[in-house]
């Protein structure tokens, strides 16, 4: 394998609604540095080269003294949800072009006779048929000879697609074949990007990997767009550093494989910072990412963040592996309203990075949640972003008297007062949809909220963190001293990693047994290959090993790690029994037991990021200032302390805030804060 490039300085980006994150790491130093840029929605490598060269200057680098970008990406999510993606086309197998139209012949709600469906991504009279089909064993029923080739090509050419997907019946079982049609289409349409459905993805479920193809080229044009305007503007700066893109499952990959995989970046933001809360070494943690459009939970119990191998995008369903993590529409820049009933209501809608909330002072008229930490004193209006960017707080105060107003409390009082009643009650409604995410995430993994430490992170999640902690019963808060550049942060640490997966859909016997680990040693070879093409260093690679299995008959699968070199029947069945057992509670060692899909992950390290250097405290830390700030209905006079001036062992109680220059951090009363060695502010409930 080639030696990767030296490690000098790392920087994390991660581009948000709101602000563009920006974290450089530099080992040698023992230096952390953070920034933030409002991000060019028009065009977000902007932002991304003007933080850049902030961060540059900020922390004393020249450009060659950077070793690696990691860059994370909501572009692709965007154009899912937006459905602004590439016009494509969908070469099936013959007699099913309706299969995106089907999908799973479910309703959408069960409850709602008249909810509509989700609009196909692909229109039917883009879908090309084609005479070739695999059985389930993977033998050729169909296969389409060059006339055949040369029909679907004209066809394709007709619709003038910028982008197309290949979905052979059964080509899990031989991606090879599937991998074949598509190359015969290719050398007929060189122009044409067109990815064959198997290589993207080979798992069983044909309409889902139909998905995960179309998805992949419905995108692919734009990522390529913005990876090359983006490289563009990063060696404009003088950077020869490599880049890499964060991936859904929590790590990185080079800018050429997520340019032909962008699919597998489309959830790379929220994922990066659960992997970097994962590597505090906290235990059981919620970790709770609140930025300016939305807040991002996800529930990691044995140190390594938990992967979802079905999740939902756009209202569609996507089957590559990412990070377990739920959003609900409640960030900063989340709309306070009053509906047409006449009920308090924020988000889901947001007021983005432009115009933004009314306190930004940038033409916005709609009060946002950051209107109401003002208007409550959570945050100062002097003191946001280290004072380059000063709020106006007489603007956001009128725009939620304005909303009294609409709820008919206007006249209970001053319009200040009928502000503060708004702003405060529109925080609880905030926290309470949150807090309704949450327990139902652990209701359904049987999990107790009190048992779990809570990771904030985000500009506004150490703000509200302690109103949450108190709704759910979390009396621990762990604030990472970049909490709001935290997924930057991760972005700068993630290691190299990418999962392979094969169905196989067979009953487990000696024969499927070494089936699997023929599989399992297939995959380890493009494992090593493509860790090769991301130009990093063998040493501290690994490779782990699980497989979906059920009793026969049952309608879902576990996953199930396996011992690497035993993959013999007797120890993939206890395995699975244990593994059962554990979930259930009961094993049956009399039923026969069936393999789903082999799954491998690759992981090639980086190196440890430094953490940044903490003074050692007085204990007693004496107060910046006071002042009023308005929690739970009733007003406190807080001590104000700046998180530069805490040291190692500091103490003090609630109510207090801590400022720093990218957030705030809100001790209520009957919290206490103290510092670890480490920097982490630790917030507890007293019994």
């Amino acid at each position: 394998m080639t030696t990767a490039v030296p490690l000098m300085a790392r920087i994390g980006i991660d581009v948000g609604g709101t602000f563009t994150d920006l974290v450089a790491a530099v080992p040698e130093r023992g230096l952390v540095v953070h920034h933030k840029e409002p991000s060019t929605p028009a065009d977000p490598s902007r932002a991304v080269a003007d933080g850049l060269a902030a961060i540059l200057a900020q922390a004393g680098l020249r450009p060659e003294e950077i070793g690696g970008i990691t860059h994370g990406t909501t572009i692709g999510l965007n154009a899912i949800i937006q459905r602004r993606g590439a016009r494509i086309a969908l070469v099936v197998t013959e007699g099913y072009r309706d299969i995106l139209e089907i999908g799973r012949s479910r309703m959408p709600s069960s409850f709602d006779l008249y909810a509509g469906k989700e609009e196909p991504l692909v229109p039917r009279d883009r879908i090309v048929e084609i005479s070739a089909r695999l059985g389930p064993g993977g033998v050729p029923v169909a296969e389409p000879d060059a006339p055949e080739l040369d029909r679907v090509a004209a066809r394709l050419r007709a619709i003038g697609a910028d982008a197309a997907a290949v979905l052979v019946l059964h080509g899990y079982t031989d991606p090879d074949f599937e991998e074949g049609v598509a190359a015969g289409l290719r050398a007929r349409l060189p122009e044409l990007p067109l990815m064959a459905s198997a290589t993207v993805w080979p798992e069983v479920r044909e309409y889902e990997r139909a998905l995960v193809a179309c998805l992949n080229a419905y995108i692919q044009p734009l990522m390529r767009d913005y990876f090359g305007r983006l490289e563009s503007r990063v060696r404009a700066l003088g950077v020869p550093a490599p880049i890499f893109i964060s991936a859904s499952n929590g790590g990185s990959m080079s800018l050429r494989s997520a340019a032909e995989r962008p699919i597998e970046t489309v959830l790379s933001g929220p994922a990066a910072g659960v992997a970097a809360a994962a590597r505090l070494g906290m235990g059981a943690i919620v970790t709770f990412d609140m930025g300016g459009t939305s807040s991002d939970i996800a529930v990691t119990v044995n140190g390594s963040p938990e992967l979802a191998t079905h999740t939902t995008v756009g209202g569609l369903p996507l089957i590559v592996p990412v990070v377990a993590v739920s959003a609900i529409g409640a960030g900063g820049g989340s709309v306070v309203r009053v509906d047409d009933q006449g009920v308090l209501k924020v988000g889901p809608e947001s007021v983005g990075a432009e115009p933004g909330p009314v306190a930004y002072g940038r033409g916005g008229d709609r009060p946002a949640v950051t209107d109401c930490y003002l208007a409550t004193g959570l945050i100062d209006p002097a003191t946001f972003l280290g004072g380059r960017m000063r709020l106006d707080a007489d603007a956001a105060g009128k725009s939620l008297a304005d909303l009294a107003t609409r709820l008919g409390s206007a006249g209970d009082g001053a319009a200040e007062e009928a502000a503060h009643r708004v702003a405060s009650g529109a925080l609880r409604v905030a926290t309470a949809g949150m807090a309704t995410e949450l327990q139902k995430i652990m209701a359904q993994r049987g999990l107790d909220p009190r048992l779990f430490t809570l990771v904030p992170f985000g500009g506004a999640g150490p703000t509200h963190a302690a109103m949450l902690a108190e709704e759910v019963g979390i009396t621990h808060i762990v604030v990472p001293p970049t909490a709001a550049t935290f997924c930057a942060l991760g972005a700068a640490g993630a290691d190299l990693r990418r999962d392979f997966a094969r169905s196989l859909r067979r009953r487990l016997d000696p024969t499927s047994a070494a089936r699997l680990a023929d599989i399992l040693g297939e995959l380890s070879g493009q494992a090593r290959a493509w860790l090769t093409e991301q130009s990093a260093a063998a040493a501290g690679s690994s490779l782990s090993y699980s497989a979906d299995m059920r009793y026969s008959g049952q309608a879902y699968e576990l996953r199930v790690a396996l011992d690497p070199g035993r993959f013999e029947v007797a120890a993939i069945s206890e395995a699975f029994h244990a593994e059962h057992e554990r979930l259930y509670g009961f094993r049956d060692q009399h039923a026969p037991i069936e393999l789903g899909t082999a799954r491998l992950g690759v992981v090639g390290p980086v190196a440890e990021l430094p953490s940044a250097a903490v003074r050692p405290g007085t204990g007693r830390p004496t107060p910046h200032g006071r002042r009023q700030v308005l929690l739970d209905g009733a007003w406190h006079a807080a001590d104000v302390h700046l998180r530069t001036t805490l040291g190692v062992g500091d103490a003090f109680d609630g109510p207090a805030i801590v400022e720093q220059d990218d957030t705030t951090v809100v001790v209520p009363p009957g919290w206490s804060g103290d510092v670890d060695g480490a920097g982490n502010l630790h917030l507890h409930r007293k019994a």
